[in-house]
């Protein structure tokens, strides 16, 4: 019978080591941006992670101007040109139109706004449409992927911008 407590901590401690393994290898890093402002500052970094088949895409930002604002996947790896248009418009591989908001359905580029607190810090965290291959299919096609910030909010309707203002910092979207 008092061999039965010292058998109970070793089986315990395995248990939890397979949980631990399973725990740490869950979700898998797919893609990483470091986002910059006009000045080039470094003001955000978004990183997007797999797991279950679903694409979550993670960012935080530092330094931006306080207040609500629209954060939007856009169709072209490109950040070189300084009012970021070379980003191109929004990330649309169906061809749908803009908005959460619209009855017909969100596009892959419409992500939640951002509110950005008087010290120029914000956090989002969102699930983005499609499974794991089609937004990977979509974010690493020929040409890529940039993760922009606009100046304004997203009212999550008007198309094909979701009135969101100029872009005020851009991140081209890499692999890893």
């Amino acid at each position: 019978m008092a061999l039965r407590p010292l058998l109970a901590a070793p089986l315990a401690l395995i248990a939890l080591a397979g949980c631990q393994t399973a725990y740490e290898t869950a979700a898998t890093q797919i893609a990483e941006a470091s986002v910059l402002d006009r000045q080039g500052q470094q003001v955000g970094t978004a990183r997007m992670f797999s797991l279950g088949g679903e694409v979550t895409l993670n960012a935080s930002f530092t330094g931006l101007p306080a207040g609500t604002r629209a954060v939007h996947l856009h169709t072209t790896g490109d950040c070189s040109a300084a009012d970021f248009t070379s980003a191109g418009g929004h990330l649309n591989p169906g061809g749908n139109e803009h908005g959460t908001r619209n009855p017909q359905g969100a596009h892959l580029g419409d992500l939640p706004n951002v509110t950005i607190a008087a010290d120029g810090s914000g956090t989002m965290s969102t699930v983005l449409r499609g499974t794991r291959e089609s937004v990977e299919a979509a974010v690493f096609d020929a040409d890529g992927t940039a993760i922009v910030v606009h100046e304004s909010a997203d009212d999550y309707a008007t198309d094909p911008t979701g009135a969101a203002g100029g872009r005020i910092a851009c991140g081209v979207v890499a692999r890893g």
